[in-house]
């Protein structure tokens, strides 16, 4: 949890301000997961910051939703390319992923 905080806090995820009058902001929970390795066990444990966002209105609390992910033919075009050039490719954890974070 504490490595979650500190992430968010680096990253500027949020500014604290005192919420409009009449307005009730929408309410967060913790997310705890055991992460196992190939034989079962425990390696990691994991803690997400998540927001209630089932309590959220169209039109009210957002306009648009967007969510972006790779296509899988974007991933067989690159993974074609590195065979055929006979090219490393490397796998990469990311542990903290942001929208909009300075890279």
């Amino acid at each position: 949890m504490k490595s979650e905080m500190d992430s968010m806090y680096a990253n500027q995820v949020w500014t604290l301000v005192d919420p409009p009058e009449g307005i009730v902001p929408i309410g967060n929970k913790w997310v705890f997961k055991r992460k196992k390795g190939s034989d079962g066990k425990v390696e990691t444990y994991k803690a997400r910051l998540v927001a209630k966002g089932y309590r959220q209105r169209e039109g009210i609390d957002y306009e648009e939703t967007f969510s972006p992910v790779a296509m899988i033919k974007s991933i067989r075009i690159l993974l074609a390319i590195v065979a055929y050039y006979d090219y490393e490719i490397w796998q990469m954890d990311v542990k903290m992923a942001f929208l909009n974070g300075h890279l």
